[in-house]
């Protein structure tokens, strides 16, 4: 495998025709240039990003293959109302144990009009969803939590994942971060990018890795506390 020098330009030119044209006659024709510039460079970069994060997470997994760290470009369309057969974007996930049993990790998105770049839990299920919320009350994980949250959100970075508009029943928040935080279905930061030169070079990898490195804490606390 050759090494990480940057997503080619074609990348989001390939991006960009996929939007355009999203149906499998048009895929089919691009097989070469999904291969070449979608595919390709996504295991250089996971091979690249796996290395540079274990110096923030050492035990986190960097899978270069599809359905390991990079996310399958076919849509799951049996139950939604849009039958589009393929995503117009790159995703990137890496995490710390088994891939199923992951409670967080530090995602990568890549479109032609922006990058997102975060960490976190996009969603709680109901056993970890009863686990977070018993922590967030909990007068030390919680209380670590809220140095957690104000931290990121004071280095600019948005901590999202609000769900619900009621406290649920039972919780006794001491505090208002407290009671923000209970209404939480996932929690999760990130920040989104206009697509950079530095996307095209290998230098992206220390810049996605830099601001993974400053929302970590967050994931810290999610697989420290619930996985």
């Amino acid at each position: 495998m050759a090494t990480f020098e940057g997503f080619p330009t074609q990348t989001l030119t390939f991006l960009r025709g996929l939007a355009r044209n999203n149906d499998k006659a048009w895929f089919d024709a691009h097989r070469n240039d999904y291969e070449r510039y979608w595919l390709e460079p996504a295991k250089e970069f996971v091979v690249a990003a796996g290395a540079a994060l274990r110096k923030v997470a050492p035990d986190v997994r960097a899978e270069p293959k599809v359905n390991g760290s990079i996310f399958r470009v076919n849509r799951d369309i049996r139950f939604s109302p849009d039958k589009r057969p393929y995503k117009d974007h790159l995703d990137f996930w890496f995490w710390e144990g088994e891939r199923k049993d992951a409670v967080s990790g530090f995602y990568l998105r890549i479109t032609p009009r922006s990058v997102g770049i975060g960490v976190g839990a996009h969603g709680f299920d109901t056993q970890r969803l009863a686990a977070y919320r018993a922590a967030v009350v909990d007068p030390d994980s919680g209380s670590a939590l809220a140095k957690v949250v104000s931290s990121i959100e004071r280095k600019g970075y948005e901590v999202q994942g609000e769900h619900y508009k009621l406290t649920p029943r039972g919780f006794e928040p001491a505090n208002a971060t407290q009671e923000r935080l209970l209404r939480h279905g996932a929690l999760f930061a990130g920040v989104d990018e206009k697509p950079a030169s530095d996307l095209h070079t290998a230098a992206f990898v220390g810049h996605a890795v830099a601001e993974w490195r400053r929302m970590s804490p967050l994931h810290r606390w999610l697989v420290d506390t619930l996985q």
